[in-house]
C-alpha cells in the first residue's frame, strides 16, 4: 500500500470509530458557508487534531472539526475549517481531507470561500458559481508518484465543475431573487492581497475572481472522480482602476451577511440530490 493511502485508512478508521454512515457529499464550510454547520443533524463531531494526519486550521475564523451527520436527508461529512498554503502546508497536507471523504465514499464535493471580484458586473455580496479555474498557486497536490487506486496519473480537467450542479445553484438564486453569476475562479498563493498590476494580469488572462484557497481541493476532489460544486462570495471589489486599501474586518463582514445566500444554495442542491 502507498504511503498516502496508508495514512488516509489511518485517518478513516477513527472517524468510522465515531460515525459509521457512509457520506454521500463532502462539504468545506469555507469563508461564507459557516452558518451551515447549524443546519447539520450532528452525529458526531471529531477535532482536527485527534485524527491522524490532518493539519491544524491557523485562521482565526475556521473552527477546525470535522462534522458527521445529516442534511437534507442526506448523510454528509463536513470540515468546519479549512487550509491554505499561506499557512504553510502542502498542497498534500491541503487536501488530505477531501482524500479521506473520498474514501469514505462521498461522491460530491461542495466547497466555497471568499474572494475579491475583477469582473465590473460582479457587486460585494454577490454570489459566483465557478465555472472554471486557473491554478496559480505554485504547486499542485498531485505532484509525485501516483496512487492508481486513488485516480489516474493525468485526470481530465476540462470540467472540473459538474455542470449539472452548477446550472441548479443558478436556478435556485434566480428562484430566490439574489445575484449569482458563472464565471472563473483564479487561485494565488497569498497571504498579500494583490496590486493593481496583479489584478490587470489576472483579469487580462481570463479570471473574474481571485482566492486563495479551493482549487487544490477541487484537483484531488476531481482526481478521485467525484462532482463538484464551487461557490465564491464576492467579498471585495478588486478594479485597479478603483482600487481601495483592503479592510478585512469588512470582508469577513460581507462573506458574514452573503451566508444565508450560500446556506439557500447549498441545502436546495442537496435537497434535489437521491435521498
Amino acid at each position: 500500500m502507498h504511503e498516502l493511502a496508508a495514512e488516509i485508512a489511518q485517518a478513516v478508521d477513527v472517524i468510522h470509530s465515531h460515525w459509521s454512515q457512509r457520506p454521500y457529499a463532502g462539504i468545506v464550510l469555507g469563508t461564507g458557508l459557516g452558518s451551515i454547520a447549524g443546519q447539520i443533524q450532528v452525529e458526531a463531531t471529531l477535532d482536527y487534531a485527534s485524527i491522524p494526519h490532518f493539519p491544524r486550521s491557523t485562521v482565526v475564523s475556521h473552527a477546525g472539526q470535522l462534522l458527521c451527520g445529516t442534511l437534507q436527508g442526506l448523510p454528509i461529512i463536513a470540515m468546519e475549517g479549512r487550509f491554505h498554503s499561506y499557512e504553510g502546508y502542502s498542497h498534500r497536507q491541503i487536501t488530505f481531507p477531501i482524500r479521506v471523504m473520498r474514501a469514505m465514499g462521498a461522491e460530491m464535493l461542495i466547497v466555497s470561500n471568499a474572494c475579491g471580484g475583477m469582473n465590473p458586473n460582479f457587486g460585494l455580496g454577490d454570489i459566483m458559481v465557478i465555472d472554471d479555474h486557473i491554478n496559480l498557486m505554485n504547486g499542485n497536490p498531485l505532484i509525485g508518484p501516483n496512487d492508481d487506486e486513488l485516480g489516474p496519473r493525468f485526470p481530465d480537467m476540462s470540467r472540473p465543475y459538474d455542470p449539472v450542479l452548477s446550472r441548479r445553484a443558478l436556478e435556485i438564486a434566480r428562484r430566490e431573487d439574489f445575484a449569482a453569476h458563472r464565471g472563473v475562479y483564479v487561485a494565488v498563493t497569498g497571504p498579500n492581497l494583490e496590486t493593481r498590476a496583479e489584478y490587470r494580469f489576472l483579469r487580462a488572462i481570463g479570471a473574474d475572481a481571485v482566492g486563495m484557497s479551493t482549487v487544490p481541493e477541487v484537483i484531488v476532489a476531481v482526481h478521485g472522480g467525484m462532482r463538484v460544486l464551487g461557490l465564491s462570495v464576492i467579498t471585495d471589489l478588486c478594479l485597479p482602476d478603483a482600487l481601495k486599501p483592503a479592510n478585512i474586518e469588512e470582508i469577513v463582514a460581507t462573506a458574514n451577511e452573503a451566508e444565508p445566500k450560500l446556506r439557500k444554495i447549498v441545502l436546495g442542491v442537496l435537497a434535489q440530490e437521491p435521498s
